[in-house]
């Protein structure tokens, strides 16, 4: 048992819930506290959407939801948590959202009582008794959420996704495999992606297609491709008529990636939600990055890269490109120059060339 500085700690809530991808970095977080608090029962807030992620998590005796952003439903909803909350009867609460929101509903547990005796959160201040070191916004996710970590005593050990995917998925998964010629080490997972509103974060059906030529051609390996409902196009377009391209796409449910990446040789993937979830497989994760900074976004874990053009316009994390070359953060990521590097069997280090366009974040 880990020994932390809170005793008599029996009941825990742990409030989590903003985008995909920064829950995926949170289940590392998770682990850690379950991992301090064995013996505690441990319930798990977060949102409707993202609630089915735990369905079969045993670190959690609980996970229950509210649509907190639902509207026209804010005050009903936010009345509906706090009776909820104050029936936990829990002794600490961990929030690693970094919202107003959230402490407001804290803020007004403690004013009308019942709230537990340790209240830690992202933001520090009022209504928390435990301070993070790090209340800085920019910081990347999981360094602010071990920050509460550390404010409590908790060790922060894990530096992979953890998921618990439900009975029979890995079965299912390597079923799936089998059908379409997927044998381990013999292949590599694109995920081309990511959220329709935010599409220079997208390096290219042309650039995915080049780069899975250029595996195939040069090594024989063939390429899964994985996708969301509104991605479906963008993975044909890719896919074409190539036997050694597997569109996967709506095959998969999210905590199948990782059971998918576990026997793949390496996940290439934009700055989306998906690539969290690979970066859980342990395996090599190569993320594109351009108008969005991989110092706040890259998914965690020691196998995780993330590569992004040296321009003085990139971090811009704007929805249209100001650039008189279009997309040209994206663009100087050449898919021969990373199917070498993928290839060489060098370690990512070796990747920051300076004759190149393209720096490397570890």
């Amino acid at each position: 048992m880990i020994a932390v500085t809170e005793p008599r700690v029996a009941r825990i809530l742990v409030i989590k819930w903003s985008a995909l991808g920064d829950m995926a970095m949170a289940t590392a977080v998770f682990e850690d506290i379950a991992r301090a608090y064995p013996q505690a029962t441990i319930h798990l807030n977060t949102l409707p959407n993202l609630a089915g992620l735990f369905e079969h998590d045993p670190r959690f005796a609980e996970v229950w939801a509210f649509d907190m952003r639902a509207r026209g439903k804010r005050l009903s909803q936010s009345l509906a948590w706090l009776r909820r909350a104050r029936a936990g009867a829990y002794d600490m609460v961990i929030d690693l959202q970094r919202s107003d929101h959230t402490r407001m509903l804290l803020a007004l547990w403690v004013a009308t009582g019942g709230a537990p005796r340790i209240r830690a959160g992202n933001r520090g201040g009022f209504p928390y008794n435990r301070q993070p070191a790090i209340r800085r916004s920019g910081a990347h996710a999981l360094a602010t959420m071990r920050s509460v970590l550390e404010s409590l005593g908790i060790p922060a050990q894990t530096d992979v996704p953890v998921f618990h995917p439900a009975p029979g998925r890995r079965e299912a998964v390597m079923a799936l495999m089998q059908t379409h010629g997927l044998e381990a080490g013999r292949y590599a997972v694109l995920i081309p992606g990511a959220a329709a509103a935010h599409p220079l974060k997208r390096w290219g059906a042309g650039r995915y297609r080049e780069l899975a030529q250029y595996l195939h051609e040069t090594a024989g390996w063939r390429l899964a491709l994985i996708g969301g409902p509104d991605e479906v196009s963008l993975c044909r377009e890719i896919a074409g008529a190539h036997d050694y391209v597997v569109d996967l796409n709506g095959k998969l449910q999210l905590l199948d990636i990782p059971l998918l990446c576990a026997g793949a040789r390496a996940m290439i993937a934009n700055d989306t939600g998906a690539a969290h979830f690979a970066a859980a497989s342990g395996q090599p994760v190569v993320v594109l990055c351009g108008p969005t900074d991989p110092r706040r976004v890259k998914p965690i874990g020691p196998q995780v890269v993330a590569l992004q053009a040296r321009l003085d316009c990139i971090n811009c994390y704007a929805r249209t490109c100001a650039n008189p070359v279009h997309q040209a953060c994206m663009q100087a990521i050449e898919p021969a120059w990373l199917a070498a590097r993928l290839l060489s069997g060098e370690p990512p280090a070796c990747w920051d060339e300076a004759s190149t366009p393209v720096q490397i974040f570890e």
